[in-house]
């Protein structure tokens, strides 16, 4: 016997609850997007005197729902753990005076230090010059080794001059004699715990109960028989619109409160931020923890074909360096974007000049594409969007200092202090404070007198909004922020 099911659209407005009075409820409110303004396109008298959208889609958020997710917590702040390197080096080692003699490397640190064991091989390199050295000595508790090059004295004649610093220094292996006893040096994994604390973020929308008339009601009869009322008020729901956008914006721009705002006794400085400690957003922790790249223009200069590539391969080889996540995604300005394209366009062999015309056969009669949404380059996967944050007047395309952000793909591991285990999660993703008795991600309710709803003696209904929130920016190494550090869009340091 064959079995099978059908698709509707019975559950478009299964998220409201028609009321049998006209009395205001937040879940009998019909917003005027998505299914619901299908909904009013064919019910709402008059529909057709609704504004002209001079500006199109007025909302910028939709950006960290394509990269992440949003999960509830139950606490006042989420901490992590992330792996850190399984290698050990260094780049802030030094000779003294007396180093090429003594073939001395003094660490930064006697923790450091005790990384290094004897009878360890090391690489020691600076100004291009590399020494493959043997740990012959290293006193328990001190910052200074003894090394000696393999193919030399000392390290003065190696070509490690004396008391000079920023030397690199790593280990790549051991060498003990024979009968050797108490061979290695045992090393704990190294880590690094992090932490963010959700935010408040709170507006309302006021209107009184003399211009309640502007309120709109649906009559619906549902599915189960059951009939009732819907409303609508336009200027409600862009107040809404702007919450729900300033809830993303929020989480990308957010800073926390930094020590700089306090004086020697631990006393803000700025009273007005007493009580408030902030949360870290996504440009912040990536300006802390990840890579910055200023001014890039790939090949926009008009320096060289071939110019542009050599720069984004900068970015191939800080993100080998890294975790070298093989997809990753671009969220850029519109003078980026364009620039990417021009870059990738002169790599295209079609065409007069490398242009592409497009998925018909790369016939110029049919239709041209100077476009690109994706692209491989090495052994990485990049797939290019547009970011109308970037761009829109109204936010940071006033400003126009970010130029666009790579977001690796895929999840991470990390060890979840709370839950006490090791747990994958998108390594961008939302937090919001929840619970049995409130659910925080986003609250909506009504107070005042008018319509319905008797909660003070205010001649007005005040529809509230509120959320408590904080980003999650996971292994922010692997995040790159591309910057017009100058004030200048489109050069080239």
């Amino acid at each position: 016997m064959a079995s099978g099911s059908f698709t509707g659209s019975s559950s478009a407005l299964a998220h409201l609850t028609p009321r049998p009075v006209k009395d205001l409820y937040g879940s009998n409110y019909l917003s005027i997007t998505g299914n619901d303004y299908n909904f009013t396109k064919q019910f709402l008298p008059e529909v057709y005197e609704k504004e002209v959208e001079r500006y199109g889609n007025r909302t910028v958020a939709g950006f960290l729902k394509m990269v992440g997710a949003e999960m509830p917590m139950a606490s006042d702040q989420v901490v992590w753990s992330e792996q850190g390197r399984i290698h050990v080096a260094f780049s802030d080692c030094s000779t003294d005076a007396n180093g090429g003699a003594t073939n001395e490397l003094t660490f930064s640190s006697a923790a450091n230090a005790n990384m290094i064991d004897v009878h360890d091989t090391i690489i020691v390199s600076k100004g291009g010059v590399t020494v493959k050295c043997y740990v012959s000595a290293r006193a328990a508790g001190a910052s200074v080794a003894t090394v000696i090059p393999y193919t030399a004295a000392t390290l003065a004649a190696a070509g490690i001059a004396n008391d000079v610093s920023a030397i690199n220094v790593f280990v790549y292996g051991s060498e003990y004699k024979k009968g050797s006893a108490n061979a290695g040096n045992s090393k704990d994994a190294d880590f690094t715990t992090f932490s963010n604390k959700p935010i408040i973020l709170r507006d309302k929308y006021s209107v009184n109960g003399s211009d309640t008339a502007s309120i709109g009601w649906v009559e619906v009869t549902t599915e189960a028989g059951t009939g009732g009322y819907l409303w609508y008020l336009k200027s409600e729901h862009e107040a809404r619109l702007r919450f729900e956008d300033q809830l993303e914006m929020a989480m990308i721009e957010a800073e926390p409160v930094s020590g700089n705002q306090m004086d020697g006794a631990g006393v803000f400085q700025t009273q007005a931020l007493a009580g408030q400690h902030g949360t870290q957003g996504l440009f912040s922790a990536i300006e802390e923890r990840g890579l910055i790249y200023n001014n890039p223009d790939f090949g926009s200069s008009g320096a060289g074909a071939g110019e542009g590539l050599a720069e984004f391969d900068i970015v191939l080889k800080e993100l080998d360096k890294q975790g070298a996540i093989e997809e990753n995604m671009m969220f850029l300005n519109r003078g980026t974007s364009l620039a990417i394209d021009n870059m990738l366009a002169t790599q295209n062999s079609y065409g007069t000049g490398g242009t592409s015309y497009g998925v018909f056969d790369n016939s110029e009669d049919m239709a041209i594409n100077l476009g690109f949404s994706g692209f491989r380059r090495g052994s990485y996967d990049f797939y290019k969007s547009d970011w109308k944050y970037l761009n829109d007047g109204t936010t940071r395309g006033l400003i126009g200092d970010v130029q666009g952000v790579l977001v690796p793909a895929g999840t991470s591991t990390v060890y979840d202090q709370q839950l006490g285990k090791n747990i994958k999660r998108p390594f961008l993703h939302i937090r919001y404070r929840a619970s049995e008795a409130d659910d925080r991600r986003m609250k909506s309710w009504i107070t005042g007198s008018v319509g319905g709803n008797f909660t003070s003696d205010e001649d007005a209904m005040n529809v509230h909004f509120l959320s408590e929130r904080c980003l999650c920016v996971q292994a922010a190494n692997n995040f790159i922020l591309f910057k017009d550090a100058d004030g200048v869009t489109g050069d080239s340091d």
